[in-house]
């Protein structure tokens, strides 16, 4: 099992922002702690998402989600999905993607629920996928599953301060726990409301430059007013009870999901350790993490 290299390397750090170069080891981590986070500033030496999906060559890996762009392909990688091969080549081109990009599916899963894969893995990936699951812990227990013992999950996720969720409230350990004690297994109305109502754009840089849009537009409807968005958003409640729903169920930044990640494990509610956190960098809208089955 590979080594990921450290979330904090002072060497790098003093290489990447030569504005740092005077100050010591101690010095330029304090730095990092309370201005080169908020600031974007990279500390590490992944220098993309693909370096950072990169690690797991060579490891037998599930990937939940690739669609078109899978982040990782080898003989020992396997996928998981809740469209098949077919079916996710047939609406490729409609999400702008190249239909000979999806991989061959090796289980169609049903939403929010990996029960059905029958094999087991040195580590599991996915890209913007587990803030869509209706249930964090339930989730995060079921990819436990899939583990081998010291396996790791490699997560990428978006950070919500700088996506098209910046105006949602930012998820709690109390709201996972709420999820977690009702089992919920599909998303709740506030949720599905949540992204009628508060959606906004989607441009990192702009968000890094403090240009979040309007709170009461949404962009993916445009002509529409505060007041028609909400009412859409129950009349698509009412018209269609039970479906599926392609929404963030959980609005996070790294700090929040490190938090929630360390009162679950405290909790005994989950067997993961977060072994390194990448916080999200300038102009760039999502985090890496990776979790260590204890």
């Amino acid at each position: 099992m590979i080594e990921p290299p450290l979330d904090f390397d002072a060497t790098t750090y003093r290489s990447l922002h030569p504005d740092l170069a005077h100050l010591d080891d101690q010095l330029i981590q304090a730095h990092y702690e309370r201005h080169g986070k908020a600031e974007g500033r990279r500390a590490h030496t992944l220098a993309s998402r693909v370096e950072f999906a990169q690690l797991l060559s060579g490891e037998r890996t599930l990937e939940i989600g690739p669609f078109a762009l899978p982040l990782i392909r080898g003989p020992q990688v396997r996928y998981a999905d809740i469209y098949s091969t077919t079916h996710l080549q047939e609406i490729a081109p409609a999400h702008g993607f190249n239909p000979l990009g999806v991989p061959e599916i090796d289980w169609v899963v049903e939403p929010g629920d990996l029960s059905s894969i029958s094999e087991t893995f040195d580590a599991v990936i996915s890209s913007h996928a587990i803030e869509h699951q209706p249930n964090f812990v339930g989730h995060l227990r079921q990819v436990s599953d899939l583990l081998r013992a010291e396996g790791r999950y490699f997560i990428l996720a978006p950070d919500h301060r700088y996506c098209f969720d910046h105006f949602k409230p930012t998820s709690t350990i109390v709201d996972v726990l709420d999820a977690y004690v009702r089992n919920v297994r599909l998303h709740d109305p506030k949720t599905v409301i949540l992204n009628r109502y508060k959606m906004t754009h989607n441009d990192a840089a702009r968000h890094w430059d403090g240009d979040h849009g309007d709170a009461d537009l949404n962009p993916h409807f445009p002509s529409a007013d505060r007041p028609t968005l909400l009412r859409d958003a129950l009349t698509f409640l009412q018209t269609a009870p039970g479906a599926i729903y392609d929404n963030h169920a959980w609005c996070l930044t790294p700090d929040t999901f490190a938090a929630i990640i360390s009162d679950l494990g405290q909790l005994e509610l989950i067997d993961f350790h977060l072994e390194r956190l990448f916080p999200t960098m300038r102009n760039t809208l999502e985090f890496w993490a990776i979790l260590r089955k204890k």
